[in-house]
């Protein structure tokens, strides 16, 4: 007889489920933070341009860092410090645009959010990006023109369908999951009570039919009497 899943397997299982639902991040690498993922790219590397900087984060699908409000400033300062280990200074993905006399964001984010400790005015600009500093948390003006960086921080937008439909995905699969278990119980029990019927030697529908009150040999003689009537006659 097959055996049922335990009972106690049960919470297991729903807790893969709620933890596979719930890992919107590419991989477990990535760190997650409101509706984006992050990854800092540890790799010291040599650069001839900021563009050389950026092709590591698309590289891995994502761009270089934009920052929108304190709590994201102050969760990627935390996370630096304590988890990734960074320099002291980290390249944020900004550029001036001299076309318009503005900072941007390379993802083509808006500007919602600065965080400057030199901000002076009248200052020139031309081919200036921006750095994390990773002891306060504060933004400073640099040449764009490195030469070289101590790791590439990272970020990338959660898709769409995961950000919105994530809690979704958790009910859908607990109940899967959950279905599941609850057949094969249902599946196990009903075989167990079939094999037990069988070794009971209860009687089936059709072991239980009427049976007819003449045995062969009455049968026999009742024919032949008829066939010999039918020839008188």
């Amino acid at each position: 007889m097959p055996r049922a899943a335990p009972p106690g397997l049960l919470l297991p299982l729903l807790g893969l489920a709620v933890a596979a639902a719930a890992a919107d991040c590419p991989s477990s690498t990535w760190v997650q933070f409101q509706d984006s993922c992050y990854i800092f790219l540890q790799e010291a590397i040599k650069v001839e341009s900021i563009e050389d900087v950026r092709n590591q984060c698309t590289d891995h699908g994502a761009d270089m860092i934009s920052i929108h409000n304190e709590e994201e400033n102050a969760f990627i300062l935390d996370t630096l410090q304590k988890q990734w280990k960074g320099p002291d200074d980290i390249l944020l993905g900004m550029f001036f645009d001299t076309d318009d006399d503005s900072f941007k964001w390379f993802d083509k984010s808006n500007m919602t959010f600065v965080k400057w400790s030199d901000q002076e005015d009248g200052e020139d600009l031309v081919d200036t990006c921006a750095f994390l500093h990773t002891k306060t948390g504060d933004w400073k003006k640099g040449n764009c023109e490195v030469s070289s960086v101590e790791g590439t921080l990272c970020k990338a937008a959660i898709p769409y369908e995961k950000k919105y439909l994530s809690d979704n995905h958790i009910l859908i699969s607990a109940l899967v999951i959950a279905s599941t278990v609850i057949l094969t119980v249902l599946g196990a029990v009903v075989w167990f009570l079939y094999k037990r019927s069988l070794d009971s030697g209860f009687t089936t529908v059709f072991s239980a039919a009427p049976q007819s009150p003449y045995n062969d040999d009455c049968v026999l003689v009742v024919a032949e009497e008829n066939e010999y009537d039918v020839q008188f006659d």
